[in-house]
């Protein structure tokens, strides 16, 4: 794809493919618990943290991607590029969202706001624009520790909202590999760490 002209093709739009094919095949991982109860999710919603800039002091935002699962490879990276594009580019839904939390909301104020929050979110009532930009409100997140330099992580699932799937994943290295006579070969290696919630499926 690189010799095709996707020049900035990634591992992290390969593993968002492969997610999306796994769920157009496998449904059952794209469900999610609201109020104990169990709900199918028709669409895919990824959630991904992003930094502004790579630097140390950059403010981080969360994109949201909505997939289709008969999409393919290539669709995939398409909807990724652009939705990213533009967060790196303006302010997000999510980081306008935020401010204005923080802004009318001020301390204590701001603690019972989120409790009603959590609240309406229990009994399915959170208003439709507030879930369309909550990054705790998807099919799963994703993040890169490879764009660190470390392996993947282990990551909590949030007591808030309704993700059910944290998938991780660390940086590409080499490494010798056994082949089937016996003998070595040099490949490229990277590691997932996947945190599911068991009550979405079986399996």
């Amino acid at each position: 794809k690189h010799n095709e002209g996707y020049t900035d093709m990634t591992l992290l739009h390969v593993i968002l493919a492969a997610y999306v094919r796994t769920v157009s095949e496998r449904p059952g991982i794209n469900r999610f618990l609201s109020g104990q109860k169990v709900y199918a999710r028709y669409e895919i919603d990824c959630v991904m943290t992003v930094k502004k800039e790579m630097m140390l002091e950059s403010p981080d935002t969360c994109i949201k991607v909505r997939f289709d699962p008969r999409d393919t490879a290539l669709n995939v990276y398409k909807k990724f590029q652009t939705t990213a594009r533009k967060a790196l580019d303006n302010s997000t839904d999510f980081d306008k969202t935020a401010g204005k939390l923080v802004r009318f909301f001020p301390g204590l104020f701001l603690r019972f706001a989120i409790h009603m929050l959590r609240f309406l979110d229990y009994f399915g009532l959170m208003p439709k624009k507030l879930l369309q930009v909550s990054p705790f409100h998807g099919s799963m997140i994703i993040t890169s520790m490879g764009s660190l330099g470390i392996p993947a992580i282990y990551h909590h699932l949030y007591d808030f909202g309704n993700l059910p799937v944290f998938l991780s994943y660390g940086n590409i290295f080499t490494a010798d590999a056994i082949k089937r006579d016996g003998t070595r070969e040099r490949h490229h290696f990277t590691t997932f760490k996947v945190v599911t919630d068991e009550r979405i499926c079986d399996g």
